[in-house]
C-alpha cells in the first residue's frame, strides 16, 4: 500500500476511534435521539455538495427504497444504539465492540446469503464472541452496570452486519457516496420526530456542540469520504482493515482526551475480537499467503 494510502488509512483510524469520544462527550447533554439528528445532518449537508460535483445523485432515486431502509439499518438504529451505549461505557470499550460488526457481517451472510463458513472463520466467531463476554463480565463485576449497554453496542454492530448484506443483496453497483449520502439523508427524517419530541430543555454547552460537529463533519462525512477514497485507491479488503485500528485510536482517545482506564481483561477481551475479526474475514489467511504467518 503507498505511504500516501497508508497515511489516509490511519487518519481514517484516528477519525473514527475519536467518533466514540464525541459521542461519550455529547451524548449526556444532546440526549440519544438529538444527538443522532444533528450528526445525520450535519453529515448530509458534508456529503451533498460532493455527490452534486460528482453527479451521482440519480442513484438515490433509482435505489430509493433499498437506501431508505440502509439508512434505517446502518445509520439510524446503529448510532442511537452506540449513543445509549456511550451514556454507559468508556469510549475505548466501545470502540473495541464495534470491531465485532464484520463478524455479524460473516454470520449474516451464511444465515441469508448461503456463503460459507471455513473451520477457522467459526472458530474466529466463537474466539469473538469470548472476547465480548471477557468484557461484558468485567464490566459487570460489582454490579453497577447492567448487561443492556453492551447488547445495545453489539445490537449496533449486529445491524452494521446487517446492512453490508443488504447492500451487497441490493445494491450492487451503486456508487458508495451515493449510498453514504442518501442514507444520511434518510436517517435525519426517519429519526426527526423523535429528536423534536427528546429536544433537551436545557441547551447543550458549547463544548457539547463542538464535540456533535466533530462527530458528524469529522466523523461521520470526512471519514466516509476517507473511506470511499480508500476503497478506489487501494480496493475494499485493504480498506477494512481500519476496523482493526480503530479499538487502538478509541482506546489512546480515552486514555489522552478523558482518562479514562482500561484494564487488562478489557484488553484481552479486545485482542480476542480483533483476531476472532481476522480470522473470520480471512485475513490471517492472507497474511499466511503473502509470508506473513506468525514464526516466517
Amino acid at each position: 500500500m503507498p505511504a500516501k494510502e497508508i497515511a489516509a488509512l490511519l487518519m481514517l483510524a484516528a477519525i473514527w476511534g475519536g467518533s466514540f469520544i464525541f459521542m461519550r462527550v455529547a451524548a449526556p447533554e444532546f440526549g440519544i435521539f438529538a444527538l443522532v439528528e444533528v450528526r445525520t445532518v450535519l453529515a448530509t449537508l458534508v456529503l451533498l455538495p460532493v455527490l452534486l460535483l460528482r453527479r451521482q445523485a440519480a442513484d438515490i432515486q433509482r435505489f430509493f427504497w433499498p437506501i431508505v431502509a440502509i439508512g434505517a439499518i446502518n445509520t439510524a438504529i446503529p448510532f442511537v444504539l452506540f449513543n445509549f451505549a456511550s451514556l454507559h461505557l468508556e469510549a475505548g470499550v466501545n470502540a473495541i465492540l464495534n470491531a465485532t460488526a464484520p463478524m455479524f457481517g460473516a454470520m449474516v451472510a451464511y444465515v441469508w446469503l448461503q456463503e460459507k463458513l471455513s473451520k477457522v472463520a467459526v472458530l474466529g466467531l466463537i474466539l469473538g464472541f469470548i472476547g465480548v463476554a471477557i468484557i461484558s463480565e468485567q464490566k459487570l463485576q460489582g454490579g453497577e452496570l447492567s448487561m443492556l449497554p453492551i447488547l445495545a453496542a453489539c445490537g449496533a454492530t449486529a445491524c452494521y452486519g446487517l446492512a453490508a448484506c443488504m447492500m451487497k443483496r441490493y445494491l450492487q453497483g451503486v456508487k458508495p457516496l451515493a449510498v453514504a449520502a442518501g442514507s444520511q439523508a434518510m436517517a435525519s427524517i426517519l429519526l426527526l420526530p423523535l429528536a423534536i419530541a427528546t429536544w433537551p430543555e436545557v441547551s447543550p454547552s458549547a463544548y457539547a456542540w463542538i464535540n456533535a460537529i466533530g462527530l458528524a463533519v469529522g466523523g461521520t462525512g470526512i471519514a466516509y469520504l476517507l473511506y470511499f477514497h480508500l476503497i478506489g485507491a487501494v480496493g475494499p479488503s485493504k480498506a477494512i482493515t481500519v476496523a482493526y485500528l480503530v479499538p487502538l485510536f478509541g482506546i489512546f482517545w480515552g486514555l489522552v482526551l478523558l482518562n479514562e482506564s482500561v484494564s487488562l481483561q478489557a484488553l484481552i477481551g479486545g485482542g480476542c475480537i480483533l483476531l476472532g475479526v481476522a480470522m473470520t474475514t480471512g485475513l490471517t489467511r492472507l497474511f499466511a499467503r503473502r509470508g506473513f504467518a506468525p514464526g516466517k
